[in-house]
């Protein structure tokens, strides 16, 4: 099997121009996912107060979505296999926006949890659809930028969901903050309405399609390489904070700043890879995981030195924050006709690389200490760089 990794012929559009204001309503449905998706996460205390639960149990508004992203991803484009893709954009955004009502409105801990559910589906459902429908709106040529500007709305939200959720927690309380973003929604599903074209169903996905791939070994090397990163990349990033506070001994108002900082990073990180990986994707595939294990090994060795420590995470930021966007990127070359099952499949082994990743690296932190979890980390992101060369040498 050849493939080049340009991405010059691989995919293209049934026209030859990208439509570009479809690809940044795009974005915003993104913005909206990942900020809905990681919303809670600052208003976990007034949520559980409000609702008469544990802090614990308000934590299962995360993992419940995760799960029914898992389940969608896998299921939902078998589904609705013959339904036209615009109408299945506009259904995944009205659900988001249902979403927000029921968590906005909810009377008890059990709505809560079920408008919680819809935002996974809406995760699950659009993520696993995304790099199929780019590679219709842009051209060959385009689609690594398109794929970056979708993703710079993940970067987005990732900046500012804890930020602007603790503070629109304070002034309008927890329930005004989810409302807040219906009209958004609303908004978000006009715009979608007047930009998006049709785009016919072409291809009938279903489980045993999705599965199917892996009998590709590049493809199948491909994703062992994209789990092995997010795997590492998430066991070591959501525990920045007991990091920042206890090893490098940060106070509220500067851990904050370096945690923005990190932000800003992936937002740079996310502006420039569209056009690296459009030119050399394969350096990417490597450099990107290959770095972040470096810097996973300063940690270690710098995490007390504040200065130092913020300026790592910021580059943390840059290199991490391009994942999806190189992956994604590396997927539309290798298997161009099969992008809905492939789709489906990467976005379930990417909420569940999530999951692993948080619990291998709070077993880590809570049984040896910081550091074995930014040990494991830097190895995992060590062996997905391995495997990533693999991949290209195969392709």
């Amino acid at each position: 099997m050849t493939v080049e990794l340009t991405l010059n012929e691989t995919v293209l559009t049934e026209d030859e121009t990208t439509s570009w204001s479809a690809v940044t309503c795009l974005s915003l449905l993104t913005f909206l996912l990942v900020g809905l998706e990681f919303l809670p996460v600052s208003l976990l205390t007034p949520i559980a107060r409000d609702l008469s639960i544990s802090e614990g149990q308000a934590g299962l508004a995360i993992t419940v979505s995760g799960v029914f992203a898992v389940i969608t991803s896998l299921f939902g484009n078998a589904l609705l296999a013959k339904i036209d893709r615009k109408s299945v954009v506009l259904l995944y955004t009205a659900v988001l926006v249902g979403s927000s009502l029921a968590v906005a409105l909810a009377p008890n801990f059990l709505v809560f949890l079920v408008g919680r559910s819809l935002v996974g589906v809406s995760i699950g459902g659009f993520w696993s659809l995304s790099t199929a429908i780019l590679a219709r709106l842009a051209s060959g040529h385009d689609l690594p930028k398109a794929i970056a500007l979708i993703q710079g709305g993940t970067a987005f939200a990732l900046v500012l969901a804890a930020p602007l959720g603790s503070f629109l927690g304070g002034l309008i309380g927890w329930r005004g903050t989810f409302f807040i973003t219906v009209p958004i929604g609303i908004a978000a599903l006009v715009w979608q309405l007047v930009v998006l074209p049709r785009m016919p169903a072409t291809s009938t996905v279903s489980v045993a399609r999705i599965f199917g791939l892996l009998r590709n070994r590049t493809f199948a090397i491909g994703m062992a390489a994209t789990g092995l990163a997010f795997i590492g990349q998430n066991a070591l990033s959501i525990y920045f904070r007991p990091f920042l506070e206890g090893v490098t001994g940060l106070d509220l108002n500067l851990l904050s700043m370096v945690l923005l900082g990190l932000g800003v990073g992936g937002l740079a990180g996310t502006s420039v890879i569209g056009f690296v990986a459009r030119r050399h994707l394969l350096l990417v595939l490597i450099g990107l995981p290959a770095a972040l294990a470096v810097l996973a090994l300063l940690l270690i060795a710098l995490g007390p030195f504040a200065a130092v420590t913020a300026f790592l995470l910021v580059m943390w930021g840059f290199f991490s924050t391009p994942l999806p966007v190189a992956w994604n990127t590396w997927m539309a070359a290798i298997v161009p006709g099969e992008l809905e099952a492939a789709g489906g499949l990467q976005v379930a082994l990417i909420q569940l690389a999530i999951a692993g990743g948080a619990f291998a690296g709070g077993m880590l932190f809570d049984t040896a200490g910081w550091w074995s979890t930014f040990l494991l980390a830097a190895c995992l992101l060590a062996g997905s760089a391995v495997l990533a060369a693999l991949a290209g040498r195969r392709s």
